[in-house]
């Protein structure tokens, strides 16, 4: 490692020329993303030089329109003096609908080097006005029907110069052109609050049409529309789809819309899909070539067109949907004491099996899908509680057959099969990983093995939940939006991947779902009949996240958009208090913190809801606050900043002994008091040792719940005990994070002892093996032990430290982020009492460099000693040798 950083330290800065360049265009965040909204986008962009200390002094942007195979230049911004490289608004004319546009940016730097145009970027802009008419089948039954198949022949005079399907349904479709699939996303159009917001997608399909005759064709699933979801009384019974075809032969426009003139049919093979219960395939169904010119039709029924279904609702995407991500092959096929068969893919994962196999008609493959087997080897379902997770497939007699269900997913790692079973061997199935189709940003290494679990076991855990929407869990009866998981994970999740526009879409239907007196439900999509919400640290969410997002990717439209959300989430807890003090409302609680059976000892870690309602109540206060300053709002910031202090107060008075003891003697109680600056200042430092003594009592273990895990190994760090952080992090017995890695995990747990130490499992009812919560440690992680931290006063890494801070036994960690302006890097090793760093800082930020005080006797900057315990570094690679004192 240390040869490494020597040679790394000798080549950093004679790697790559002087030469200026800019890569990485995006618009509103996307790479060249057809169907954006018909407003101005925004664009960004980042640098490369082989410079050091590179900064942006100056862009230029110019921006051409579509016009058949020509394009025109519409707009030039000219030499704009700006070190701005995100988030560039354009300042043109609003564009157009349905039309595309090219954009190029130029920049100069400090050192005045001028780069050369880049290469050219792209945005369309979707649909204004919809000629096409909502068509349903009038054949669907509520939940768990069969798919309807949706076909319509059209004829087109030539070879298009270019298509576009402008597409969306009720229900979750895939669309294909003379028989090929137009894209790879999967459970179009998505999940949102359909009845206020539903997406639409826009999909290329120049390349599928040919000149002649041409079919479209589209299927549709149930999905989250009129699916089974927990706790929904669905009334919806049949599906609908929303199409416009719209081909361009040269000058002339020719569109296909939904109408009665579409033909439907149930008659295929998917006879039954269902996000909990699985997929039911009859291959002696299949229609062959149901979706080109060969099929006849004449027996499909007219599709019925819809007048009730309104419009106002549409909106374009915005977050990229799900897609197969990877394949795995099975680590071994088996048969338990039980007779089972058992094929072990040794990772939980989300998504489903897929097989090629040869047998006879009617011939059955059923498939359950587990997440763990029990302490004898058997399948273990039980913590499903009713969803099935079940996959057949009959059999219709060909050579070759594929099967994989396409309206589904399971969450699982063991599958059970009957029926054939002895069709399947490790030569002929695989298991397919699915996830919402957003790019991995961080990484995370150290020298110990088991804390590099923990991070690869936090983003399985990630990739698994966020399909869509950020799920609690992908295998039982629930998968849902639930917000108090998500605002713990968001920062953790931060990290790991490019997540903007996946929670932004989220946050927008927060927005639109918010009940009328400011409660925020549990759930976001909200879909239930009732309207229950306004748990502190989850109806919190409304505040935490955007002020997250804000602080990750400097995006302060997402605090223009949300701030009257967040507002009225204020006011909804004011009217739910008295005296300042929030005592009116139900909570959820530090939800699953630390319980032994059979406690007669006093020993559960039990907080007291009051106080924690209390707690998020001023944190919501002081985010509130912020965003205001942000904004501008500073007589609002004022009124916001005085409840505050009078929340506070209130909290010593309640929760408070005038020796500094909470009444709640727990570590959530300490953690959320101080890491929300709650405590009088002169008493945090006394409040941070009562921690340290409760997590001593413990036996060092943690015992905290959703709500105070996030914050527990941070809040040590800042008062100077990082010793104990590590010692939590690095606990190998129940309760700790590498408890469950040592049982054998692949993902997070949804609670600290899924599986006891006496291999028999925790209660069913609740009882998840991969739930992202618990994994918010992975903030720490990045933040800590390799030291890469934003800064809220220089939002998206403009301006950040790297602060690494070696302990816990580590000789080497290892941390890479991707940041919105280019990769940051930290990378240390500690040998023979000299600790080694190597640095990355990408142009057009600087960062600033701490140096950790126990090798702070000698420090050198390449070879120049620096007598300073911090360095101020602008962009470029740099090696730092530290001595211990």
């Amino acid at each position: 490692m240390i040869g490494l950083l020597l040679v790394y330290s000798i080549n950093c800065f004679a790697y790559g020329s002087q030469k200026l360049e800019v890569y990485d265009l995006r618009s509103n965040g996307l790479h060249n993303p057809v169907g954006i909204g018909i407003n101005k986008p925004k664009f960004s962009w980042k640098l490369k030089s082989g410079l050091s200390n590179v900064f942006q002094k100056a862009y230029a942007i110019r921006v051409f329109e579509e016009s058949g195979i020509a394009r025109k230049e519409i707009y030039s911004s000219g030499k704009v003096l700006s070190e701005q490289s995100q988030l560039v608004e354009f300042k043109g004319a609003m564009p157009n609908s349905a039309t595309g546009y090219h954009w190029q940016v130029k920049v100069w730097d400090n050192h005045n080097n001028e780069s050369t145009w880049s290469n050219l970027a792209y945005w369309e802009t979707g649909i204004g006005n919809w000629e096409a008419k909502w068509i349903t089948s009038g054949l669907g039954i509520s939940n768990s029907g069969p798919a309807i198949y949706y076909r319509k022949e059209i004829s087109i005079n030539k070879k298009p110069l270019k298509a576009r399907l402008y597409i969306t349904s009720l229900g979750i479709y895939e669309a294909f052109v003379n028989g090929q699939r137009v894209s790879d996303d999967y459970y179009a159009p998505g999940w949102t609050s359909y009845s206020k917001r539903l997406q639409y997608q826009v999909y290329d399909v120049t390349q599928y049409l040919k000149k002649g005759n041409n079919v479209l064709g589209v299927t549709v699933g149930d999905g989250w529309y009129k699916g089974n979801l927990r706790g929904r009384k669905n009334t919806h019974k049949n599906e609908f789809l929303l199409a416009e075809l719209r081909i361009f032969e040269g000058d002339k426009l020719v569109k296909i819309v939904t109408d009665n003139s579409w033909k439907v049919s149930n008659n295929g093979p998917i006879r039954m899909s269902d996000f909990y219960n699985g997929e039911f395939y009859d291959a002696r169904m299949v229609m062959e070539g149901w979706s080109t010119e060969a099929f006849n039709a004449q027996n499909w029924k007219p599709a019925v067109t819809v007048d009730t279904i309104t419009y106002q609702n549409l909106t374009p995407t915005i977050s990229p949907l799900v897609r197969k991500k990877m394949t795995l092959k099975p680590v071994k096929i088996f048969t338990n004491a039980k007779g089972e068969r058992i094929i072990d893919f040794g990772q939980n994962l989300v998504g489903w099996v897929r097989g090629t196999v040869s047998g006879k008609s009617g011939d059955s493959l059923v498939l359950y899908n587990a997440e763990e087997l029990d302490k004898n080897g058997n399948f273990y379902i039980e913590n499903l509680r009713v969803a099935k997770q079940k996959n057949v497939f009959i059999l219709g007699g060909k050579s070759t057959e594929v099967f994989e269900p396409k309206f589904s997913f399971q969450g699982f790692r063991y599958v059970k099969v009957e029926g054939a079973k002895d069709l399947l061997n490790m030569n002929n199935v695989v298991a397919e990983v699915v996830y919402s189709d957003i790019e991995t940003t961080g990484e995370f290494k150290t020298s110990d093995a088991l804390v590099n679990k923990l991070q690869d076991n936090i983003v399985w855990s990630q990739r698994g939940n966020f399909l869509e929407v950020p799920t609690d869990c992908p295998q039982r009866d629930e998968r849902l939006g639930w917000t108090g998981d998500a605002q713990v994970f968001f920062n953790t999740a931060a990290y790991n991947m490019n997540i903007t526009n996946f929670f932004e879409k989220w946050l927008l239907d927060m927005k639109v779902d918010q009940f009328a007196n400011g409660s925020i439900p549990y759930i976001i999509p909200h879909f239930r009949n009732n309207k229950v919400g306004g748990s502190a640290g989850w109806a919190d969410a409304v505040t935490i996240i955007p002020w997250n997002y804000y602080v990750n990717y400097g995006d302060t439209s997402i605090l223009k958009t949300m701030y009257p959300a967040m507002k009225k989430w204020i006011t909804f807890i004011r009217e739910n208090s008295q005296d300042n003090l929030w005592s009116k409302s139900w909570h959820f609680g530090d939800w699953l913190s630390y319980n032994p059976d059979n406690d007669r000892d006093g020993i559960a870690a039990v907080t007291s809801k009051l106080l924690i309602a209390q707690a998020f109540y001023i944190y919501s206060l002081g985010i509130v606050s912020k965003t205001a300053e942000v904004l501008g709002e500073r007589a609002e910031k004022t009124v916001f900043d005085r409840e505050m202090e009078k929340a506070k107060s209130v909290f010593a008075k309640e929760f408070l002994t005038p020796s500094g003891r909470l009444l709640s003697n727990t570590q959530t109680a300490y953690v959320l008091a101080l890491h929300f600056d709650i405590l009088p200042e002169q008493m945090r430092s006394s409040a941070a040792k009562k921690l340290v003594e409760n997590i001593k009592e413990y036996d060092y273990h943690i015992t905290t719940g959703f709500l105070g895990t996030p914050y527990i190994c941070e809040v040590l760090s800042r008062f100077g005990y990082d010793d104990v952080a590590y010692r939590l992090l690095k606990q190998e017995t129940y309760p700790s994070w590498l408890y469950p890695v040592k049982k054998g995990a692949t993902t997070i747990w949804e609670r600290w002892d899924g599986i006891k130490p006496d291999g028999s499992f925790q209660t069913p009812t609740m009882n998840s093996f991969n739930h992202y919560a618990y994994g918010a440690i992975g903030e720490w992680m990045y933040r800590r032990v390799v030291g890469i931290t934003p800064l809220e006063g220089s939002p998206a890494y403009k301006k950040f430290h790297i602060a690494p801070t070696p302990g816990g036994g580590l000789n080497q960690a290892k941390g890479k982020y991707e940041s919105v302006y280019g990769a940051i890097e930290s990378e240390w090793s500690i040998a023979d009492h000299v600790m080694k760093l190597a640095v990355t800082i990408p142009p057009n930020t600087s960062a600033e460099i701490h140096v950790p005080e126990k090798y702070s006797r000698k420090v050198l900057l390449g070879t120049k000693e620096i007598k300073s315990n911090k360095l101020e570094l602008g962009s470029g690679n740099y090696i730092i040798t530290m001595f211990e004192k």
